[in-house]
């Protein structure tokens, strides 16, 4: 398979794959030293055509190839296609591909456990195996290798074969319906959109005072903003841990910056240096009445740990009766909050979950449901009222 790296091609190809109901859609990429993924490859199959796309052809313009995954009449099918769907709505200049398919989600309600890999998928429902030699090669380097190009190319082939078949199993079982959640996030912008502004949520460390919270918030927001315009990894621009340190000591000049540890003198006097020192100038100027609140922690509920413990057992077990990945019913944290009794917004609580797990959940917490062993396996037992 010749590798499309011409305008003229790259159109004559989209043409013909236009008239698919289907696409299967895969990419290969590179982000080890930037903050945005450098496409390295697009594969792309319908049942009758199937294109790797190179978009670091010199004078490509992928712009048809986007106008077919914007196409609203063409479902495209994906596996695992978040990372994927992050670099398209860069390239797509905030707009998605839609509507999409994901093979892994659909796995994880058709019985095959959470995040189960694509490998496993062909195995079990296209009968094939996967060549993994060429899943850790360099897709920067051209000419690409033969090798190369068929291992990107079955990643679409044999995903035809695994969609048909989950979606047999989906209207089997009546469950398509309850992709729609999670088809929804994929296509969401605000999925993949990076405010600075927001950065700091992603920081684990918390303070409980308002100035250094302040400068916590400009430095994360800095940094983004850093990262973004110079395209490099948050942490070739700051670590982490070095973000807290800073913002714990608040460093006024060069030298008391130079005392970060794993800081450079060189680095304090350098750009990223002065940025620093300019935040940290700018977040100690804000008035005390204008710093941010911190909320204060409401003390935890009280609560048995052993109800917990049988929540999540009353999970996996309905999970496992219904094929179920028990991820996707509700998270570790999503079944503490329901046994201390947070159920507001809760996903466990509605629609199709609920129907699964959070109507014997709220009945096991209520007493009316119990949990009992016979014969070595586990039972749910209805009690009188």
């Amino acid at each position: 398979m010749k590798l499309i790296d011409t305008n003229a091609e790259l159109e004559e190809s989209c043409q013909h794959l236009s008239s698919a109901d289907v696409l299967t859609v895969d990419t290969e990429f590179i982000r080890e030293n930037t903050y945005y993924p450098r496409l390295c490859l697009v594969q792309l199959a319908s049942d009758d055509h199937v294109v790797a796309v190179d978009p670091l052809a010199k004078g490509i313009d992928l712009a048809p190839m986007l106008a077919l995954l914007a196409d609203p009449n063409i479902l495209k099918v994906f596996h695992a296609g978040r990372q994927d769907m992050e670099i398209f709505f860069h390239l797509m200049e905030g707009d998605l591909p839609h509507p999409v398919f994901d093979t892994q989600i659909a796995a994880m309600v058709c019985g095959f456990g959470e995040q189960v890999s694509y490998e496993r998928l062909v195995s079990a429902l296209a009968s094939a195996s996967i060549d993994k030699s060429a899943r850790f090669a360099d897709w920067g380097r051209r000419p690409l290798p033969a090798r190369q190009l068929d291992y990107a190319l079955s990643d679409v082939t044999h995903l035809r074969t695994v969609y048909r078949a989950l979606l047999e199993k989906l209207e089997g079982n009546g469950r398509r319906s309850w992709l729609g959640e999670e088809m929804a996030v994929l296509t969401d912008p605000a999925t993949y959109q990076t405010a600075p502004e927001d950065a700091w949520r992603r920081l684990k460390q918390r303070h409980r005072d308002r100035r250094t919270t302040a400068v916590t918030k400009a430095l994360a927001a800095w940094r983004e903003r850093e990262a973004q315009t110079r395209d490099l990894p948050r942490g070739r621009v700051l670590k982490d841990e070095q973000l807290y340190d800073i913002a714990a000591q608040k460093p006024q000049t060069v030298e008391a910056l130079a005392r970060t540890r794993g800081l450079s003198a060189d680095y304090a006097r350098g750009r990223f240096g002065k940025g620093i020192l300019s935040t940290i100038a700018e977040a100690m100027a804000i008035p005390d009445e204008d710093l941010p609140s911190v909320a204060r922690q409401k003390p935890a509920a009280t609560v048995d740990s052993s109800l917990t413990d049988l929540l999540k057992v009353l999970l996996r077990l309905r999970c496992e009766e219904h094929g179920v990945a028990s991820k996707l019913v509700a998270s570790a944290d999503e079944v503490e909050r329901l046994a201390r009794g947070e159920d507001d917004d809760l996903p466990a609580l509605k629609g199709w979950r609920r129907e699964l797990f959070g109507e014997d959940a709220l009945a096991l917490k209520e007493g009316r449901l119990a949990l009992a062993i016979n014969r070595s396996k586990v039972k749910v037992l209805e009690l009188a009222e």
